[in-house]
């Protein structure tokens, strides 16, 4: 759906520079949620999931284990391995874990809401662990307030808690079905009552939810990578509008949640989130990203001599352009894999520190030759114009620069810290104007058709960072409670 009735969009500025203001401007996924379900040492096997999960959030991770109904928990900011020891896994015992990694987009980076969030109640101990975005948190949040409610984090994921809790029904299965029905956006969760855990995705399906099986114990999590690091078999994806119970070996189907008009997985999964390694949707993520390249290669063919990726989740997509054309795949720039956060601060002057941070060109590659750089996505185009100096000062002859995705154009509200629309290249400028701001010699972008249809047998998708279509209502801008220019960061 458009934008709501009465609500438009600013007229952007043209910015006249970009600088580096970090080392990725790409946007960045909300988390990653797992659970383990009757399985012995269940809070080693959700660290390891999470470990394997660690590219949905980088900025905190928790598991909560529980016990014969007992819960313990363990939370922290930063990396999966920061977070938690062998003296602290240890410490968490019993045969059911539920688990999170985060990178903030509703509410703030505090430890207050590092998840998984914890509660009791009066059925049980509670842990929620939540992948996407509301639409109507601020709705939500206002009204449970005026009811009493006290909030002890700004997480929409604590919006559930509450509706639980408060829900008048007398079975759990009851109350939580109860409380789905008031959410509205954008919702893979996992969430334990005392030994049971239920597994939901919203009717519309926007992040992916897996089921796995290991033995007569089972897994839910983010992606099948998390499967495969433990070893377990995959069983399927939980559809859209899915409610899972799981207790004592079994996998019991509640009733789905109201249907949607039509499914609408997030595409930008298959863009860039999801590990190639993954399959979502039904399809390898590694042979989306070549189809892209492929069809990529089809609209915005070149003259050159050698095809490189910017790295790593641009890699399938640069050989899918070259097998396509024909032109030879090279390794042009290396990443460096170890680039945390620095105390270093560039100096003004130094516009392209980020960048050179993170990624090397290869100059025995490079020098003297026509290079097609394939990247899967252009949101902020900061590191892309500083990639590009690079690429020239190593010798390229020409940089012709191939995006596997539509110009970004609009702000997400289901799930992605995307930035605003007025920070948005593909907002305010069109594409011989990006090119000429980048430096490159030509500019292309893959069609939204073209995108859509090299993976058409896993749609229809939602693509409205791109297309501004946006399928779930946008309760609280509609409301005049949030920015149309998109999600506060705070």
């Amino acid at each position: 759906m458009p934008l709501p009735s009465g609500v438009s969009l600013p007229v952007l500025p043209r910015p006249t520079d970009i600088t580096v203001d970090s080392l990725d401007d790409r946007p960045k996924e909300e988390c990653g949620v797992v659970a383990i379900v009757g399985i012995e040492k269940a809070a080693e096997l959700a660290f390891l999931a999470l470990y394997a999960l660690q590219h949905r959030g980088q900025e905190a991770a928790g598991i909560v284990a529980v016990d014969d109904g007992a819960t313990r928990v363990h939370k922290g900011v930063g990396l999966v391995s920061d977070v938690f020891s062998a003296a602290t896994l240890s410490g968490l015992k019993g045969p059911t874990a539920v688990g999170h990694v985060r990178y903030s987009t509703a509410g703030g980076a505090g430890i207050e809401n590092v998840q998984p969030l914890t509660a009791r109640y009066a059925r049980g101990e509670m842990a929620l662990a939540h992948n996407g975005n509301l639409t109507n948190q601020l709705d939500l949040r206002n009204r449970l307030v005026e009811e009493g409610a006290i909030f002890r984090t700004t997480s929409d994921s604590e919006i559930l808690v509450h509706l639980i809790a408060k829900s008048r029904h007398e079975s759990v299965d009851a109350q939580i079905d109860d409380a789905l029905g008031h959410l509205e956006g954008a919702f893979s969760l996992v969430v334990s009552v005392g030994d049971t855990v239920y597994a939901v995705r919203d009717p519309r399906g926007f992040r992916p939810l897996v089921l796995g099986q290991m033995g007569a114990g089972h897994i839910v999590a983010s992606e099948t990578c998390a499967l495969d690091i433990l070893g377990a078999e995959y069983v399927r994806d939980i559809e859209p509008g899915e409610v899972l119970k799981i207790h004592g070996g079994t996998v019991e189907r509640l009733r789905s949640l109201q249907p949607a008009e039509r499914p609408s997985p997030c595409i930008f999964e298959l863009v860039y989130f999801a590990r190639p390694d993954s399959r979502i949707w039904g399809m390898s993520v590694d042979r989306a990203r070549r189809a892209f390249g492929r069809a990529m290669a089809q609209e915005h063919p070149v003259e050159a001599d050698c095809v490189i990726s910017v790295p790593d989740s641009a890699n399938s997509s640069a050989l899918g352009y070259a097998e396509e054309s024909g032109i030879p795949f090279e390794l042009g720039l290396l990443r460096n894999h170890y680039v945390g956060r620095t105390f270093i601060q560039p100096t003004q002057k130094d516009r392209d520190f980020g960048a050179r941070m993170k990624y090397n060109p290869v100059r025995e590659v490079l020098d003297g030759q026509r290079v097609v750089v394939v990247d899967d996505s252009l949101v902020r185009g900061t590191t892309s114009k500083s990639l590009v100096r690079m690429l020239r000062a190593a010798g390229a002859k020409e940089v012709h620069l191939r995006i596997g995705s539509p110009p970004v154009r609009n702000p997400c509200f289901y799930g992605i810290d995307m930035p605003t629309r007025s920070e948005l290249i593909g907002a305010s400028m069109d594409i011989p104007e990006i090119a000429e701001v980048l430096g490159v010699d030509s500019l292309g972008y893959l069609s939204l058709e073209g995108m859509q249809g090299a993976v058409a047998e896993g749609g229809p998708y939602c693509n409205a960072c791109f297309s501004g279509d946006y399928p779930a209502e946008l309760v609280d801008v509609k409301r005049g409670l949030a920015s149309p220019e998109g999600p506060a960061k705070c």
